[in-house]
């Protein structure tokens, strides 16, 4: 039995997330369906981690165990060909046989887009703010993140996680055009809504609704009602995971 990372992107807006779900199609679901297809087998994947409803990925990483060796070249090209077209195979890696997806990832970076103009193009895959929030008070705000490692006030309720520990490794927004702003956050881990509620709040830090000792309040009383409403999901991206290269080493 040898085991493999898979590499892919998918444009989540047809998905009800990556996770299977008993009451939609997620992208699990279809890359397992055309894995059993190609080995012949019913062959299980594990993701990286789970994108809720219509969140995109740019870079997601998966395993799965093959009972035989694979050209992994070959492998990629013919899973391209079946899978649907909003999901992409980058490439297959071996990996030595007790290699984790998500267990063995050392960090996940995520990128949320908003938009204060009418965009014709590409509108579903950025938030239309109707005014301009004060990024600069965002990006104050923002570098609170790295003076806490327990975010419940931004977790999802009632998850079956053990911990709601994470370890900021980024946190800032940056400008791309004059009406394009990106908001980049890295950790060795997220919890279930975790980007989507933290962009959310820092929202309200830059309508004047929270000031920055108000948004660190709201992460030190581990009260989810504390904090902002979830951003859409439609304008949030899994752009990269890193692991330990020993992983490979087989």
């Amino acid at each position: 039995m040898q085991r493999y990372f898979i590499y892919l992107a998918y444009d989540g807006t047809s998905y009800h997330g990556w996770q299977v779900q008993p009451n939609g199609i997620s992208v699990q679901e279809c890359l397992a369906k055309a894995l059993s297809t190609l080995l012949r087998q019913p062959i299980e994947v594990v993701g990286a981690g789970r994108t809720d409803a219509g969140v995109h990925a740019r870079l997601m990483v998966a395993h799965f165990d093959s009972p035989q060796a694979l050209n992994e070249v070959f492998m990629t090209d013919k899973l391209n060909r079946i899978l649907p077209p909003d999901i992409a195979v980058y490439r297959l890696r071996a990996v030595k046989e007790k290699a984790h997806a998500r267990f063995d990832a050392t960090s996940r970076t995520y990128r949320y887009y908003i938009t204060t103009a009418k965009m014709p193009f590409g509108r579903h895959y950025r938030c239309r703010l109707y005014s301009e929030p004060d990024f600069d008070r965002m990006n104050e705000a923002a570098r609170t993140l790295f003076d806490y490692t327990d975010f419940t006030s931004f977790s999802k309720l009632h998850t079956d996680v053990k911990t709601n520990n994470c370890r900021i490794m980024q946190a800032h927004w940056d400008r791309l055009d004059k009406a394009t702003w990106v908001f980049t956050i890295q950790a060795d881990r997220f919890l279930r809504n975790m980007v989507r509620a933290v962009v959310g709040t820092l929202l309200e830090v830059g309508r004047g609704k929270l000031s920055v000792e108000g948004f660190r309040q709201v992460i030190e009383r581990k009260d989810r009602c504390l904090a902002g409403t979830s951003v859409p999901g439609c304008a949030l991206f899994l752009e990269d995971i890193t692991y330990p290269e020993d992983l490979f080493d087989i």
